[in-house]
């Protein structure tokens, strides 16, 4: 049994679908990871987890169309020299052109997408936005036309494609977000000095303007929280710059900590962990600081609404409301029973339902494997 994971991003390939890809070898199987970044940066990494690792050209974002027929090309050849038997692959172009690819191939290759956050194209708005949405929805309606299954972490987003009539119901299913590992993300106290915390790429849809707005406020007011970042700069037209960062770390309204292999020691440190995100899958940032035991602030968005219960482990605030952000916050810091209350609440919540293991379990099955 040959199994073959693509994805547009690499670092995302060995952080996050590190334990699902150790499951398929645990069953039997030869693991192959295609994804973006350069063969000798990774391999190695990938070889020490035995799993063979390659490399292909193709962005993430924007329209490019010579771009995208050699992404297409690249992961034709990939196929035809491994011969998988099936493809799991997530991200919208590895998606499209991974199923293509390898219907192009041979129409036994079994494909598995995973629809881990349908993003702004679905969801903004613009003359530009809806070209894309236009484009991407008739791809993905092709794509989803030739796979076994296609997998979703969170209702919102398969609803969203049901009604835009890009598959039927009886191709969809629901796995709990990518998991988290217990085992390595485990339940530490709640620091004495209160802090919070955020965790990803420094991008819009993240809300990170949201993010560094709270920082500002809770500097303002004189409290004496730490307000952590943690996150690289990104690709995305959205991202923040590094000069728009700095006033705020000059300032001392944040400390930035760059791009992180392991989070653990600030989660450690943190209080409050927050993701003011205008749209996710299932964030694992979340996964992770709930496992460690932290109370959750986070909106009420797709994907980020599966993972808290308001007012059981966390709250749940409107997308871009910094008050709602602010208050959230300064009432669990100020209130060590809610924090305490609902840190046990989240290590329980990531036992029952995010345990990367009962994921693992759950993808395993939809592949039948």
């Amino acid at each position: 049994m040959k199994i073959l994971v693509l994805s547009s991003h690499t670092p995302s390939l060995f952080w996050f679908r590190m334990d699902m890809m150790k499951s398929f070898i645990a069953s039997g199987a030869k693991v192959y990871a295609v994804g973006n970044e350069p063969e000798e940066n990774w391999k190695r990494r990938f070889e020490d987890e035995g799993i063979d690792y390659l490399s292909i050209p193709v962005s993430r974002n924007g329209l490019n169309v010579l771009g995208d027929v050699l992404t297409f090309q690249s992961i034709r050849r990939i196929i035809l020299a491994i011969r998988p038997d099936k493809i799991f692959t997530y991200q919208a172009k590895t998606i499209v052109y991974g199923v293509l690819a390898a219907r192009s191939i041979d129409k036994n290759i079994e494909c598995f997408p995973l629809v881990a956050g349908l993003g702004s194209i679905f969801r903004g708005h613009g003359i530009k936005n809806s070209l894309i949405k236009t484009i991407l929805g008739l791809q993905y309606k092709l794509a989803f036309k030739f796979s076994i299954k296609v997998i979703f972490q969170n209702n919102d987003d398969k609803n969203e494609l049901l009604n835009l009539k890009l598959l039927n119901t009886d191709k969809t299913c629901i796995i709990n977000g990518s998991g988290v590992n217990l085992d390595k993300f485990i339940c530490v106290p709640l620091p004495s000095t209160p802090a919070i915390l955020y965790v990803g790429r420094l991008v819009k849809d993240k809300g990170i303007g949201e993010y560094l707005n709270l920082a500002q406020r809770i500097k303002i007011s004189g409290k004496n929280i730490r307000c952590l970042l943690v996150g690289p700069f990104d690709s995305n037209p959205s991202a923040l710059k590094s000069e728009e960062l700095q006033p705020y770390i000059d300032n001392g309204i944040v400390e930035y900590f760059g791009e992180q292999s392991d989070v653990r020691p600030y989660l450690a440190q943190c209080t409050v962990y927050v993701l003011p995100s205008y749209h996710e899958g299932t964030p694992k940032s979340v996964l992770e600081a709930m496992a460690t035991g932290r109370p959750i602030v986070t909106t009420d968005a797709p994907g980020c609404r599966e993972t808290v219960s308001d007012n059981v482990n966390g709250f749940l605030v409107p997308i871009k409301d910094t008050d709602a952000l602010f208050n959230a916050v300064i009432k669990i810091i100020d209130n060590k029973n809610i924090a305490r209350k609902f840190s046990v609440e989240s290590r329980r919540i990531a036992e029952e339902k995010y345990d990367v293991n009962k994921v693992n379990t759950a993808i395993k099955k939809i592949m039948r494997l």
